[in-house]
């Protein structure tokens, strides 16, 4: 598992605003599991975010179902793209 990289604070407002609506909003995610050694797999969900956390320096994005994100491994959420935050 790669080393935890942290998100922009602006990105994670973002996060913190659909968390605060608990409204369903579709979430791209790479796995953590890569499927070969250079390349990992990338899910969409639609989900409403039920909290954000951190744990070992680590923060996390949880849902409904107890399904756990790691915020890095976010590629877009709500239209919103990770790598268009600096």
């Amino acid at each position: 598992m790669k080393p935890y990289q942290p998100i922009s604070c602006d990105f994670h407002s973002e996060l913190e605003l659909f968390a605060l609506r608990k409204q369903p909003v579709e979430i791209t995610y790479r796995s953590l599991a890569p499927t070969t050694a250079d390349e990992s797999s990338e899910t969409t969900i639609c989900e409403a975010i039920k909290d954000l956390y951190t744990r070992n320096s680590e923060e996390f994005l949880l849902l409904p179902d107890g399904t756990e994100i790691r915020l890095d491994q976010l590629v877009s959420v709500g239209g919103k793209v990770l790598a268009s935050y600096c």
